[in-house]
């Protein structure tokens, strides 16, 4: 039975929190996080840097390479579900530690990998570490920011956390053509994730999910140590907003399906299949396409290096775009756009157009994931925000598991042009379902998007 203090309380203390202004203790959030996924990032980004490395040691096809992408893929579903399940259970805070402790151990086995099959358990293995560290970290972050600055602290996060990317395709520039081994190094590299489980561990439990595991006291404790912090930095704190009691109810995961929550689960899960299906046959197949397309493997990885460098200011770009229009309509206009560029990446095959709208694509596609982040987490009540961010996140990855063999089948049978026809595609579905179904939560406390007493079904 539902604890009637429970929906009091976590308004309470939302209130409180979503009072505080950017201090240190934001700032640590936000090091921490970023920090985590920029080797989070790096690793996941990995083996599209060091795929062709991988084929000209190995001896492995198109469709091997597609093969060894979709395992990685199978290990973010059970990461995603596994994960997110265990922070709803455990908490966010030692979910987080063993994410990054499991893909750090787990990623040194892709240096190790001889052949197809060990390549598979491989990134089967790290790939479940790293979805379960991606949807437990962002709704992190959402459970301890100000509702109004929700948004671009995503962005933040995930713009720094992104430099990882052309960090390991510059290092996969510069070491996969010294040796045939070279590619191992890069895996190496990703093992350094777990040097941020020291600042992890400095950070406190979300009150939220404190509250909605009935530990109140402590969650009063939390929030208490937090307004100390902030008011030793920045003086008295404004009084609270007036919350009218509109706190969150206790739910079963079961209700991801009820008639409140049915229509938000469709459109992430739709969103987030098409979004996995477009970010990931762009950026995982585009050195091995072009490699296979006539460019020689420097040229190829200095492309798909040019195009990383657009991932850092796209994300970075939603601070202007998340808390200002909103998710919602940030999405669809991001997600268009993805679209046309990434058609006239593939109708230009010549080194400028590969540059121009590579960049352009690359940074469209982290603005979309930065503005996904910050959206999918803000839809479902504390007590379901992990499994159900992660269940969304999951099926995106499962879907994609069929992703790299429809790339693979598109460039055999009708050539390059029409993998980016596909691509966009993919994008254009994903703007628009967001964009006509999908809620609006700007600016709005969770507590109010999911409210005890709403008894509406939500849209």
């Amino acid at each position: 039975m539902t604890d009637p203090v429970l929906p009091e309380l976590s308004a309470r203390l939302s209130a409180r929190l979503d009072r505080l202004p950017p201090t240190r203790f934001q700032r640590r959030v936000v090091g921490a996080m970023a920090l985590m996924f920029f080797f989070e990032l790096a690793d996941l980004n990995s083996f599209s840097f060091t795929a062709p490395g991988i084929r000209a040691d190995l001896g492995v096809d198109v469709h091997q390479v597609a093969l060894v992408t979709s395992a990685g893929f199978l290990g973010m579903f059970v990461g995603s579900l596994v994960g997110g399940w265990l922070a709803d259970r455990l908490g966010r805070r030692p979910a987080i530690v063993g994410s990054l402790v499991w893909y750090s151990v787990f990623s040194l086995l892709n240096a190790a990998a001889f052949d197809v099959p060990t390549l598979v358990a491989a990134r089967l293995l790290t790939g479940v570490g790293l979805s379960a560290l991606t949807v437990i970290a962002i709704t992190y972050v959402a459970e301890l920011v100000p509702a109004e600055r929700r948004g671009r602290v995503q962005s933040i996060v995930l713009g720094f956390g992104l430099l990882g990317v052309p960090a390991v395709a510059f290092l996969a520039r510069a070491v996969v053509p010294l040796a045939p081994w070279g590619w191992r190094l890069v895996f190496v590299f990703g093992t350094l994730g777990v040097l941020g489980i020291a600042l992890v561990l400095r950070l406190p439990e979300s009150p939220r999910w404190l509250v909605s595991h009935g530990r109140g006291d402590e969650a009063e404790r939390t929030v208490a140590r937090i307004e100390d912090e902030v008011r030793a930095a920045q003086g008295e704190l404004p009084e609270p907003a007036a919350h009218g009691g509109a706190g969150e109810r206790s739910v079963a995961l079961r209700e991801l399906f009820s008639p409140r929550y049915a229509r938000r689960t469709a459109v992430l899960w739709i969103v987030w299949i098409f979004q996995t299906l477009g970010f990931y046959g762009f950026q995982s197949f585009v050195p091995t396409l072009l490699v296979a397309s006539g460019f020689g493997l420097v040229h190829s990885l200095t492309f798909a290096a040019i195009t990383t460098i657009g991932a850092v200011p796209g994300a970075f770009s939603t601070w202007f775009l998340s808390d200002r229009f909103g998710r919602k309509g940030s999405l669809c206009a991001v997600g268009l756009a993805t679209a046309v560029c990434g058609v006239l990446y593939g109708a230009g095959f010549n080194a400028v157009a590969i540059g121009v709208f590579g960049f352009l694509v690359g940074a469209l596609i982290q603005a979309f994931a930065a503005l996904l982040y910050a959206y999918t987490p803000e839809l479902y009540p504390t007590a379901i925000r992990n499994g159900g961010s992660g269940a969304a996140y999951g099926v995106g990855r499962l879907a994609n598991i069929l992703g790299p063999f429809i790339v693979a089948a598109l460039f055999s049978e009708l050539g390059y042009a029409w993998v980016f026809v596909y691509i966009a595609g993919c994008w254009v579905v994903a703007a628009l379902v967001v964009g006509v179904f999908g809620p609006d939560t700007r600016k709005l406390r969770l507590e109010q998007l999911n409210a005890a007493e709403s008894t509406a079904p939500a849209n």
